[in-house]
């Protein structure tokens, strides 16, 4: 059962009732509901911040391979001319996931989507996954931006600058960390938890910074560079999370869980199918 229903007290009982969420839904040939209307519904007060939940939401979408352009349509609201989106139930539903926790509005939207179906409450268990398939492609931007980096700091062994990252953060190179955990050493990043992601978001976005800032230059000095931010990270992880990196647990494969959660998907586009009918 979610954690979400240890918290549908009376007063959430009473926000989620005063949402009036399917007052606000539109239809026109599609079933949408105003970004607008959610941001206050959510407890924000600027579109600009809001934005920034949608933009976090499209990232997700993309990760998933769902069309985010059906679900999210950046266009002129007319009953206020100002710029808006539309959004699907879909999208509503990705936003609140990744909505402030700050804001107690959030916490009873939350509860109101899985009151809805049982679909909602499994996404609402796949809320972390969902955010570990937005990191891992972070990851693979991050990279390219740091070999790009590097390459131009006169990077020539990709592989050897790589493997000092993985040798500072877990004391061994990537594959003795793959043979450690019976993984593919190109699937490592597939069954890393959120904290785990994170950690290496870090140490690839701070050594490329590290990098720029301090004219970094040559195989060499860009290894030690890797290294030694690694070290860094890798005490951060063991002084806040309580174990080294690499023992921390693994979770279940990334593509499997983008096809549970296209699964649930198709369940919850059925919702606004029938009230069509």
């Amino acid at each position: 059962m979610p954690k979400i229903h240890t918290k549908l007290n009376m007063e959430n009982i009473k926000r989620i009732e005063n949402l009036n969420f399917e007052d606000f839904r539109h239809q026109n040939g599609l079933t949408f509901w105003w970004a607008s209307d959610l941001m206050k519904m959510l407890g924000y007060k600027e579109m600009n911040s809001f934005e920034k939940v949608i933009e976090r939401t499209t990232k997700a979408m993309i990760s998933l391979n769902i069309k985010h352009y059906e679900n999210i349509k950046p266009v002129e609201n007319p009953d206020t001319n100002k710029y808006d989106f539309k959004l699907s139930r879909f999208a509503c539903y990705m936003t609140v996931m990744n909505a402030g926790s700050k804001h107690k509005e959030v916490a009873a939207a939350q509860a109101y989507f899985s009151l809805m179906t049982q679909k909602f409450e499994e996404l609402i268990k796949s809320r972390e996954d969902i955010d570990r398939l937005v990191i891992r492609d972070e990851i693979k931007e991050g990279n390219k931006s740091l070999n790009s980096i590097a390459k131009q700091s006169g990077l020539t062994n990709y592989a050897n600058f790589a493997n000092q990252g993985y040798l500072g953060l877990y004391n061994m190179f990537n594959w003795q960390l793959a043979k450690k955990r019976n993984i593919d050493k190109k699937k490592l990043f597939e069954h890393m938890g959120r904290a785990e992601l994170s950690a290496n978001l870090f140490r690839i976005t701070m050594t490329e910074e590290k990098i720029k800032k301090d004219g970094i230059e040559g195989q060499i000095k860009l290894e030690n560079t890797h290294y030694n931010v690694g070290r860094q990270v890798r005490n951060m992880v063991r002084e806040n999370v309580g174990v080294n990196p690499e023992n921390l647990p693994q979770n279940k494969r990334l593509q499997n869980v983008k096809k549970e959660i296209k699964q649930n998907i198709k369940a919850i586009d059925k919702i606004d199918k029938s009230k069509q009918r």
